[in-house]
């Protein structure tokens, strides 16, 4: 009885669900990082992290192992994050809202194009770390794999991470000190401009290990592989609440149980519109963030 149920089609798709939706709060996990600690939205985060992966699992061709591969991908997204951060971002504090949106969503195609001529635009497909085969329940699929596993440990200790640091930790409190009031945070003696750096360094790096899982197995890297993850990993972070690390990956693992459930059951077609009926409700009902509380902070 119990074999029957967890290899149902239900169960399947709700654990194919969690599988992808670990990886879509990944990405909204990054974005309400670089919230925290610079108040800037960054539309480029999906290319950079896309690019950053490049760099590390190109290493593969010199047969370094995979963890190395991986290890060097996140490094390489922490240095261009900061490096963006320090070069294009940092002269557009102080100025509209609306100037670190169009450079970032310039330096998106920049850096696509810029991987494409590198590259090329052939998807590279990277063999996964652990096997990917469902495990069996009385000879039926389960719908989870070792490699769906590791996706949702990995996910889960990277938001934990994310949340200690803001919640319980020094620099945590300086970096939302140095979003919320720069100002008031130098006079206190907090090196914002330094902060600010880590701030994207950080978010970039969290960004990097979701593109290194999205591009291992099946579905392969190359320029575009995170612009349809970034639209969805978006829309989580603006449920959950740009303010809540838990409340983002939350959201997306949500995201990716309905998608996967209205791709088995009804058209694949539609799935696309999933995540946008969501956030429209949820503005409807709570336009900060489903998990964003209300009260005042102190920094």
């Amino acid at each position: 009885m119990i074999a029957s149920i967890f290899a149902s089609r239900i169960l399947n798709d709700l654990l194919g669900g969690i599988t992808a939706g670990v990886v879509i709060g990944l990405v909204a996990l990054s974005l309400v990082l670089i919230w925290q600690s610079t108040h800037v939205l960054n539309f480029a985060q999906g290319a950079m992290a896309m690019f950053a992966t490049y760099i590390g699992m190109t290493q593969l061709d010199h047969h370094l192992n995979y963890w190395v591969c991986a290890l060097i991908s996140v490094a390489a997204g922490f240095v261009l994050g900061g490096a963006t951060e320090r070069v294009l971002v940092r002269p557009l504090y102080g100025k509209a809202d609306i100037n670190p949106i169009v450079v970032m969503v310039g330096f998106l195609s920049l850096l696509e194009a810029i991987a494409a001529a590198i590259w090329s635009g052939t998807p590279r497909f990277i063999d996964p770390p652990f096997s990917s085969i469902f495990f069996q329940s009385d000879g039926a699929p389960t719908g989870l794999s070792p490699f769906a596993l590791f996706q949702i440990i990995a996910a889960i200790s990277v938001m934990a991470a994310t949340a200690l640091l803001f919640r319980f930790t020094k620099l945590g409190l300086q970096l939302r000190a140095s979003a919320l009031a720069p100002e008031v945070a130098r006079l206190l003696g907090v090196r914002v401009n330094r902060l600010l750096t880590l701030g994207w360094a950080l978010s970039t790096a969290v960004g990097a290990v979701a593109a290194v899982i999205i591009s291992t197995g099946d579905t392969g890297l190359y320029p575009a592989n995170m612009e349809t993850v970034f639209i969805a990993g978006f829309i989580a972070a603006a449920i959950g609440g740009l303010e809540s690390p838990g409340g983002a990956l939350l959201a997306g693992v949500v995201i990716g149980v309905v998608m996967q459930f209205v791709n088995d059951y009804f058209n694949s077609g539609y799935a696309g519109f999933v995540g946008v009926i969501l956030l429209i409700v949820s503005l409807l009902i709570r336009p900060q963030g489903l998990f964003t509380k209300n009260a005042q902070r102190r920094v």
